[in-house]
């Protein structure tokens, strides 16, 4: 699953350009300035001052920044889909885990290469009979949520029961692959978990990425339950939930006497929540250990902090527009969007002074330098006057403003903007004065980065810019974005809906992800409702001597690829 992101968000906290890096620290890990295509060296982008935990200070505290934390703790569900709300749960909850590094059974490496996670999945052996696949999984006998609930065969048939359907009444992001789930059995105990299928499943990760506790098991406490309250029995981790301070907007963890696998180095983890311009102070003052610069604004106020580190590498999102079909229900309209935009601009306003270059990106599901990877943005023929051809051919005319209406309607609407980022600030300042070129009346609704969550998952926007984390394979993702039960905007159609349900089915990765790819371009040139703008450049400002902590690529959402060796150098 992909989590939701703001266009400059804190929770995915890498970058790659070739400034030079101030503080006592210097720099570290490379200084690549330009975005990565097919064939690339993709350790080029990682950068964690990777460090044995046997060579670390035992004990100490991290402090790290979020952007928003909660309302709402359940990722698995629309109002809690968000890169924070993930990276604040990895530490103390990775059973739960639906997308990053690691979740449920299975974790990631940086290239993407996924292996089954033994702190809670043995093994994971698949075998296709008739046209049917027999998945085996072996569950850690060890594995236990902290309340003492046996993490065995009734968590998956939980799960299952859950992530099946959206019709169920349950707000789930996506059903991904659990439609084509016939049976959860236990096999020789509860710890060994038989499921069949329909149809054979690829990849077989796209299943029990992240385990529902049994306990939730209703809509009303999966929808609602999680509001405020993040449910610390009912999760397990190497770290513990100590406190959640709604009025400080801080959240505790210290390591969990509960937990079989490996010990954690730290003794303490603070996240808080803060505005942009407030973890500038912080971070210079010490009170938090590492923020996200990925703007010149942030870069050039946090250039010169004293005993700092900066560490780059390649973001993991994709995005820029987000249009709300609900609210902007014209496909005209939103195809002339698209049409307005002029990207390549948008990306030089972004990016100005990062020294950062990538390829023009066009798809919502991959990366550039993926190998299945292609351009679908839907429209060739940009700027205002291709907007204003649209809107026409649609039946638009343009009223004493100068703006294109139909049947007394203006296309009107207005741009969520999250947050205090002044270079964020330019770029929805920037898109804003595209669409007006392009005929349409386009106003600016500034939100607190604090919002978001609530913004996005409530779809309380018109547009908004923000986009998705980005994923090494595109089966999931593309039933998440296009399939018609399944996306926000609940646009699709039966023809397509039946070519993502044939594709979870194809074996070879590369013809899987090419048919992925060919739905994406067919949707995106029927619906138009979501603008890939750019992916970008990321940067770490990280305290230094703090060890295993940075860009990660695929390996980590939050920027710790191993939260038991998380820690800091000794003196």
């Amino acid at each position: 699953m992909r989590n939701l992101n703001r266009i400059g968000g804190a929770a995915a906290i890498a970058a790659a350009l070739a400034l030079t890096a101030c503080g006592s620290g210097g720099s570290t890990g490379p200084e690549t300035a330009k975005g990565q295509e097919a064939g690339s060296d993709l350790s080029k982008l990682i950068s964690i001052n990777e460090k044995p935990a046997a060579d670390l200070e035992q004990g100490g505290k991290v402090t790290l920044p979020l952007g928003n934390i909660g309302p709402d703790f359940n990722g698995f569900s629309n109002n809690g889909n968000s890169a924070d709300n993930s990276a604040l749960q990895v530490p103390i909850n990775p059973v739960a885990m639906n997308s990053g590094g690691m979740g449920g059974c299975w974790k990631v490496d940086f290239t993407g290469k996924v292996t089954p996670n033994t702190d809670f999945c043995e093994s994971v052996d698949s075998e296709v009979k008739d046209g049917k696949q027999t998945i085996t999984i072996k569950v850690n006998d060890k594995a236990t949520y902290n309340d003492g609930t046996p993490i065995d065969v009734k968590a998956f048939q939980n799960t299952w029961n859950i992530l099946k359907s959206p019709d169920n009444g349950y707000d789930i992001v996506s059903s991904g692959a659990y439609q084509f789930v016939e049976s959860v059995e236990a096999g020789s105990s509860d710890k060994e978990v038989i499921v069949k299928t329909t149809q054979p499943v690829y990849p077989i990760d796209s299943l029990f990425f992240g385990l529902i506790h049994p306990a939730v098991n209703s809509p009303e406490v999966f929808n609602e339950g999680f509001n405020g309250n993040m449910h610390a029995e009912w999760m397990a981790g190497p770290f513990k939930l100590d406190q959640y301070d709604p009025a400080a907007k801080t959240v505790t963890m210290v390591p969990n006497d509960k937990w079989w696998g490996k010990k954690p180095v730290l003794a303490n983890v603070t996240f808080r929540q803060l505005e942009t311009s407030a973890q500038i102070a912080a971070f210079k003052n010490g009170e938090i250990d590492a923020m996200s610069a990925n703007t010149i604004a942030l870069y050039k106020q946090l250039e010169g902090t004293k005993d700092s580190d900066v560490r780059r590498g390649q973001r993991l999102f994709a995005g820029g527009m987000n249009i709300n079909a609900q609210k902007i229900t014209d496909v005209a309209v939103r195809k002339a969007i698209f049409a307005a935009v002029d990207r390549e601009a948008l990306r030089k306003v972004r990016f100005n002074g990062l020294n950062w270059e990538e390829p023009s990106s066009g798809s919502m599901m991959l990366l550039p330098f993926s190998e299945y990877y292609q351009d679908n943005y839907p429209v060739k023929e940009t700027g205002p006057d291709a907007a204003k051809k649209v809107l026409t051919d649609a039946g638009y005319t343009a009223n004493a403003s100068g703006v294109m209406e139909k049947d007394g309607k203006p296309a009107a609407f207005k741009i969520s903007n999250f947050g205090d980022d002044p270079t964020t600030l330019a770029f929805t300042q920037t898109l804003q004065k595209q669409l007006q070129a392009g005929g349409m009346d386009v106003g600016i609704d500034q939100r607190a980065s604090a919002d978001f969550g609530k913004v996005i998952g409530g779809r309380d926007f018109d547009m908004s810019v923000s986009g998705y984390t980005v994923g090494p394979d595109a089966t999931d993702a593309v039933k998440q974005y296009y399939d018609s039960k399944t996306n926000e905007n609940q646009l699709g159609d039966a023809e397509l809906d039946k070519k993502i349900a044939d594709l979870a089915s194809i074996e070879d990765n590369a013809e899987r992800n090419k048919a992925a790819m060919e739905v994406e371009k067919e949707h995106m040139a029927k619906y138009f409702s979501m603008g890939v703008v750019m992916n970008g450049p990321q940067i770490s400002f990280v305290r230094a001597g703090l060890a295993n902590y940075g860009p990660s690529l695929f390996q980590s959402l939050s920027q710790v690829p191993d939260w038991t060796t998380l820690g800091w150098e000794k003196k």
